[in-house]
Order: structure tokens, then sequence, then C-alpha cells
């Protein structure tokens, strides 16, 4: 009477199970790892729109004659930058560093050891 029924055993249950346990502990912190990267490399595009923010600050700047060659913008703060919020300072030897303050939700958390929230080029 029971060889009729269909379905799985137990033991094939139980094997799948192990499978997707061994799977889940192998991707989980993969993920983790991911979501931290992802936030370090978008940090890093907001430092690259900010030092294109300055650039092009700069250049306006030389196009209207408030800047010459070897004097430029200051400092300036509150930059937006998509999601992002920044300024940037300028040494006198034409240095600058632009710095990410602030961002979207949990936008410096799980961030990798050594992420710099500041960048320095030299602007001329």
């Amino acid at each position: 009477m029971l060889r009729n029924q269909k379905g799985f055993t137990l033991i094939e249950i139980i094997a799948v199970l192990v499978i997707l346990g061994i799977l889940a502990a192998v991707a989980i912190p993969k993920y983790m790892d991911m979501q931290g990267e992802a936030r370090a490399k978008a940090l890093e595009g907001a430092k690259a729109a900010l030092m294109s923010s300055a650039t092009m600050d700069y250049s306006k700047g030389l196009l209207n004659g408030a800047y010459t060659a070897s004097n430029g913008p200051a400092a300036n703060t509150g930059v937006v930058v998509g999601d992002y919020t920044g300024s940037w300072t300028q040494a006198s030897s034409g240095s600058v560093t632009v710095t990410v303050t602030n961002g979207p939700t949990n936008w410096d958390q799980d961030l990798p050891t050594g992420t710099n929230k500041s960048k320095a080029f030299r602007l001329y």
C-alpha cells in the first residue's frame, strides 16, 4: 500500500537543508563584504565629483578673472554632489583637499578599514 505514495524521504530533505545551510554560510559574509565595498566605491565617486566641482570652480574663476594661475578658490562648504555633501579647502601651494561630510543613510557604516573621506590633489 505505501509503495504507491510519492514524495521525498527524510534523508533527502535533510541533505537539501544541509546544502542550503552551507551555501548560506558562504554567501552571507560575501554579501556583507560587498556592501562595504559598494559604500567605499560610492565614497570614491563622491570625492571624484568634489574634485571635479573644485576644478570647475577654479576654471570658471580663471575665465572670469577672479582667480589667477597661482590663486584659486580658498574654500567651499556644503557642496552637493549627487547624494553626498562635501567641502574643499586650498593650501597656498595650489593643493586642494576635498572632504565628504555627509551622504545618504548609513553612508559611512561598514566602510573597509583605512577608507579615507578626504583626498588631496594639485589644482594648479
